[in-house]
């Protein structure tokens, strides 16, 4: 089965390394090189590395339905899988493929259809997640269903490392959807479009830090930002970081949500949050490294009353 494979961050390039040990892949599609860092150099997309380390033949379009249209029919793939592509394909594209397109989506769908679902199951306190394989179709997410794997979210997981566990599951199911194709077996389900829910793109400040939320929202609130955009407040006209946070048992009396009620090496950094007191157990102050709050509490002059908020 001929295939091409389209993605562009992290999460694809795992799904395509897995899908290529079981199916060679004839080519590979991106985003084109972006700026990025200081010096605005172009960067490719983690999926072009990894498909240049493994020698996979790279296409690279802004709107590969508008651009790349002709390359792809001359290539004439039997099956487009894609992961984490982040371009709509229009009905021309997604004729051409004789198996039509796969997309291997981190959320059990048609929970979380859209481009932020392994962080939002962990903002929202959910106990399981997984991966789904479903036929594309141009409404974002919707298509029809061959196959879904569910996991168990780990208590103290972050969302960097389910994205980890997600990409390894995703790979794992995508070939076992080709398998499928391949020998005939394929049964495809139609979604509930009554029980769909959405998510969209995380934004960097949208990692600001909300007191008035339980310790447990706040805990979710705080896995589900890191690595990236990560938990954040401010302190004394500076950015705090936030990348663990527990209940505390400090008293919060006479105090208002998002002040300092406790910061001293016994108790560590407490602020009022709205069901008592949370502990900013792990953090990293704008300049310096990432650390305990014990540690940040050695080098910082911080007493109880204190607010924590926006600049």
């Amino acid at each position: 089965m001929k295939i091409v494979f389209m993605g562009t961050p992290d999460f694809s390039a795992k799904v395509l390394e897995t899908l290529h040990g079981a199916y060679p892949v004839a080519a590979v599609v991106t985003n084109p090189d972006r700026p990025a860092g200081r010096g605005n150099a172009l960067r490719p997309s983690p999926l072009k590395l990894k498909a240049e380390e493994i020698g996979i033949p790279v296409y690279q379009y802004e709107k590969v339905s508008r651009e790349g249209i002709a390359d792809m029919e001359a290539l004439a793939p039997d099956l487009v899988v894609t992961a984490a592509f982040g371009q709509i394909l229009s009905e021309k594209f997604l004729s051409i493929p004789k198996f039509g397109v796969l997309n291997v989506h981190a959320s059990l769908l048609p929970k979380y259809r859209g481009a932020s679902p392994i962080q939002w199951a962990i903002l929202n306190g959910d106990e399981y997640t997984g991966v789904t394989v479903m036929r594309t179709v141009k409404e974002v997410d919707a298509g029809d269903i061959l196959l879904a794997k569910r996991v168990k979210i780990g208590d103290n997981e972050t969302a960097g490392e389910l994205f980890d566990r997600l990409a390894d599951l995703g790979g794992e199911a995508i070939v076992e959807a080709v398998s499928l194709l391949e020998g005939g077996r394929a049964t495809f389900t139609p979604q509930n479009a009554d029980e769909a829910t959405h998510c969209g793109m995380i934004s960097k400040s949208d990692g600001l830090m909300d007191f008035s939320r339980t310790a447990r929202q706040l805990d979710c609130f705080v896995r589900g930002m890191t690595p990236w955009p990560s938990a954040y407040t401010h302190i004394k006209g500076k950015t705090l970081k936030i990348f663990a946070v527990e209940p505390s048992n400090v008293s919060v009396e006479g105090h208002d949500i998002g002040e300092i009620v406790a910061a001293n090496a016994r108790d560590g950094l407490c602020v009022k949050a709205g069901d008592g007191a949370v502990r900013l157990m792990e953090l990293q102050c704008e300049g310096a490294r990432r650390m305990s709050d014990v540690e940040f509490l050695r080098g910082h002059s911080i007493q109880a009353g204190e607010r924590l908020g926006r600049l």
